[in-house]
């Protein structure tokens, strides 16, 4: 009876350990158990959420965070060697200052042991913490820094997904040389930091290729609000167009002082600013007409490889953050940095920082955003800009044609007479 007894236990073992083989060999009881996880991938970003570049560093913040959002909920995390890692991002206000970024950057690495970073909003921020990151040889990817100058210093770790500052105003001069009547003079305002000035280099030499006359070239201390002197003596020259390359506050301040000392140019343009939903709430029906260039607008016919389409992109942009405005560009530049460094991560197979940047270096992608692949110099080459106009108090894309969702509405109208 003993020895039927134990032949029975040993049988009944057998077939547990050959069942639970058979169900460990299919991934769990219902057939497909959960994929190996790992550690959390930390990565650290220092971005401003106070001080004169706030609005903006919190329209990045909103980039990165709904990327954040589908890669973690969506895709439940980053696959290296075929395991999950989610990701954390730990972000520091650098309180729009420079020197801040390099700061925290550093603490960043050193205290919260972030293997990878983010740039902040903004060239002068960003070239502070480009020399952090090549110093710790820790690779970082940025969407808000477009001045070739951060790229000029032969770093190896530091890589940028925007268009170059010097692009940035060379699609509106490319428009205003194809409308009739054609305007002939332009006066430019810049603020006197790195990003601005390149623009308006650039700007200042390719016009007159094109057949415009530069009749006033002046500049402004960064951050500046009271810019009424300015724009009276941009006034005295007649200019067909007024440009300003600058930042939010700034364009602001000038559209008003334009206003109150009756500037009718034909054009306005500036550079950051006209794209964000303040400016338009700060100003209201004097906001329309204003044009200005853009790193990406919803309207753009790019083909993604992988994460959202252009629509899709809108669409979940609106659901998180519970608004029916449309992200701006700054919204998808924020995005487009940490796509950029999640393929490169899954391209390398890799968390080794030295593999993932080889793997950054070789990129070449094509995302909502537009084609992203870095020169030597780490800086993005592929990606051209396009020119949005605010009609009806609403952002539409007027040029390149091929794109663009409406037409330029041409000559802006007399203040006087809006």
């Amino acid at each position: 009876m003993e020895r039927k007894a134990f032949a029975y236990r040993r049988a009944l073992s057998s077939l547990v350990a050959v069942l639970a083989l058979v169900v460990s060999a299919c991934g769990g009881a219902t057939g497909g158990g959960p994929a190996k996880t790992g550690a959390d991938i930390i990565i650290g970003e220092a971005l401003a959420a106070t001080g004169q570049d706030a609005k903006e560093g919190g329209l990045t913040k909103q980039g990165v965070d709904l990327w954040l959002d589908w890669i973690n909920n969506k895709q439940g995390g980053i696959t290296v060697a075929g395991v999950k890692h989610k990701v954390q991002v730990i972000y520091k206000d650098d309180q729009s200052k420079p020197d801040q970024s390099a700061s925290l950057d550093q603490q960043l690495i050193t205290e919260s042991k972030a293997q990878f970073l983010l740039g902040p909003y903004g060239t002068s921020a960003t070239a502070t913490a480009a020399a952090i990151a090549e110093k710790n040889q820790i690779p970082m990817v940025e969407g808000e820094g477009a001045a070739t100058s951060i790229f000029s210093h032969s770093y190896k770790y530091v890589f940028g997904t925007i268009t170059a500052a010097t692009e940035y105003l060379k699609g509106v001069v490319d428009m205003a040389a194809t409308v009739n009547p054609k305007p002939t003079k332009i006066a430019i305002l810049s603020a006197n930091d790195a990003f601005s000035l390149e623009v308006t280099k650039s700007l200042a030499d390719y016009a007159p290729t094109k057949g415009f006359q530069v009749v006033f070239n002046q500049q402004y201390p960064n951050g500046s609000t009271n810019l009424s002197g300015l724009v009276s003596q941009a006034k005295a020259t007649s200019p067909d167009i007024l440009m300003n390359s600058g930042h939010l506050a700034e364009a602001i301040a000038i559209s008003k002082a334009a206003k109150q000392l009756s500037l009718d140019a034909k054009m306005f343009a500036y550079t950051v600013g006209p794209s964000t939903p303040d400016f338009v709430t700060a100003l209201g029906a004097d906001s329309n007409y204003v044009v200005s260039p853009s790193q990406w607008t919803p309207v753009v016919k790019y083909k993604p490889q992988f994460f959202y389409s252009n629509q899709d992109y809108v669409a979940q942009y609106q659901k998180l953050f519970n608004t029916q405005e449309q992200p701006d560009y700054h919204v998808a530049g924020g995005t487009s940095a940490p796509l950029a460094l999640e393929k490169a991560i899954e391209n390398a197979n890799s968390l080794d920082p030295n593999k993932v940047r080889d793997a950054l270096a070789k990129l070449d992608m094509t995302v909502f955003f537009g084609e992203i692949a870095f020169n030597s110099a780490g800086q993005n080459t592929k990606k051209p800009m396009v020119v949005e106009q605010i009609q009806g108090g609403k952002h539409v894309t007027v040029f390149p044609a091929d794109i663009a969702n409406a037409k330029l509405q041409y000559p802006t109208p007399a203040w006087g007479s809006r």
